[in-house]
């Protein structure tokens, strides 16, 4: 049962949230995009945000087979050299720990990505990870029907 609904309690925060949304909604590719957030969500797991996220990916015209090797990047074959460094980066920016993100993760990802690119993505990686901190602490749920 969902705790509250922060856009009524603290809809200025919220306000806020959206406003870095829509930065990187205009700023980073829309499938890698879609790819980081469905990665982010599923490590941090956020029910709402995994819905939300693949049935955008899908509407956006990308394969139901990629989705699901997201859970499985590493393995799968199906991601291309930028899309396994922002897989990589997402990863390593979710699960930030004591020592930070490895610089190899950094390194390999700045080989694909030009430093605005690079520097949206973590934006954009953080971005999700505020918005599942926020599913997940209120239990917000996928709708029943879409």
């Amino acid at each position: 049962m969902q705790r509250m609904n922060p856009t009524e309690v603290v809809p200025q925060a919220y306000k806020a949230v959206m406003g870095l949304e829509k930065y990187v909604q205009t700023n980073v590719d829309r499938t890698v995009l879609e790819l980081v957030k469905l990665r982010a969500s599923m490590i941090n797991g956020c029910a709402y945000c995994v819905d939300l996220h693949s049935r955008d990916a899908l509407a956006g015209g990308e394969s139901s087979r990629r989705l699901f090797a997201v859970a499985t990047w590493r393995e799968a074959p199906f991601f291309d050299e930028r899309e396994r460094a922002a897989l990589a980066l997402t990863d390593a920016v979710t699960r930030l720990g004591e020592h930070g993100v490895p610089d190899e993760v950094w390194d390999d990802a700045a080989k694909v990505w030009s430093e605005k690119e690079l520097a949206d993505l973590v934006i954009a990686i953080a971005t999700i990870n505020v918005w599942n901190r926020i599913g997940v602490t209120m239990q917000l749920e996928p709708p029943a029907q879409v």
